[in-house]
């Protein structure tokens, strides 16, 4: 099939290095955010879709909005059979989803009908699910209730930050969106709608989200730390500032510790919470560079009685 492939960010990256492997489709153009700010000097920078495009010598397209007259103008000229997609970060128009004869493909980081929306992997994790994955499926006006045309699955890792997980979701998910266009192309695959039960939903996870409330208990204050690294970052309160949390660990035999007090050993910081401790591991004050959490408690000099959050 001759393919125009729509994405923005790293994540987005395998699929279309995938693609342009397989052989049996041609990438005839990618369709990709504009250019946007970024790094200290607010310079313009195209998406990693856009940069891994050029390098293959392929058609760069950036609508500001896919609406646009001259892209879907352009769209039409190319005549895709198919659209695969994968964290485009746009909403698709009906008029562009009718101009690909087989329609648009997503590419999504979840078991849908579950977790549908902007963050999957990050609600997955918070929520406390044992099993994830990638499905792909038709796309319909309706918030990811296309049908559907496969899915792989993924284990969640106890450790497993956001940040990890949707790495392996983007190798996996790759796979299985280069499988689904050849199933599309011989006929073999048939999407099928999703099932009315077990629909959850996963909007954009902000900053107030991310914010570690040390009343819930230790394995939530866990899922939330691990759900929000690298993006938005866990954070809480110390001394009046923000006090980033980038890895902690439940420990179960601590519980005398009330929620936000501070237990620092040797080499060691503990915090009260809901059930019983967790430790902070790898912390960054504001302003500074990621740290051990002992070395950090260590140059704050913390005095007995100290707490983290409001």
């Amino acid at each position: 099939m001759k393919l125009v492939f729509a994405g923005t960010p790293e994540v987005a990256v395998p699929a279309l290095d995938a693609l342009l492997a397989s052989g049996r489709h041609e990438v005839a153009a990618v369709v990709t955010r504009p250019d946007a700010p970024a790094g200290r000097g607010r310079r313009l920078v195209a998406s990693p879709v856009a940069e891994r495009a050029e390098e293959a010598g392929i058609e760069v397209l950036k609508p500001v909005k896919p609406r646009d007259p001259e892209f879907l103008e352009r769209l039409r000229e190319i005549a895709p059979d198919c659209c695969p997609v994968v964290a485009y970060g746009a909403l698709l128009p009906r008029v562009a989803l009718d101009i690909p004869a087989h329609g648009w493909v997503n590419l999504h980081f979840s078991l849908l009908p579950a977790w549908r929306g902007a963050a999957p992997v990050q609600h997955s994790i918070m929520a406390g699910d044992e099993i994830t994955g990638a499905t792909t499926f038709l796309i319909e006006e309706g918030l990811d209730s296309g049908p559907v045309y496969g899915t792989v699955t993924e284990t969640i890792r106890p450790t497993d930050t956001s940040g990890d997980l949707l790495t392996r979701l983007a190798f996996a998910g790759a796979g299985l969106l280069a499988a689904t266009m050849d199933g599309i192309e011989d006929g073999s695959l048939k999407a099928v709608p999703q099932p009315g039960e077990g629909i959850s939903l996963a909007p954009k996870v902000n900053v107030e989200d991310a914010h570690i409330d040390w009343t819930a208990p230790a394995l939530r204050v866990d899922r939330v730390v691990r759900g929000c690294t690298p993006a938005p970052g866990a954070w809480t309160v110390f001394r009046g500032e923000r006090l980033k949390l980038i890895q902690v660990q439940p420990v179960p035999d601590r519980n005398e510790l009330a929620p936000g007090a501070l237990a620092v050993g040797k080499n060691s910081v503990h915090v009260g919470t809901g059930s019983y401790a967790v430790e902070l591991l790898w912390v960054q004050a504001q302003g500074k560079k990621p740290m051990r959490a002992a070395d950090w408690a260590r140059g704050a000099r913390i005095a007995d009685g100290e707490r983290l959050g409001a």
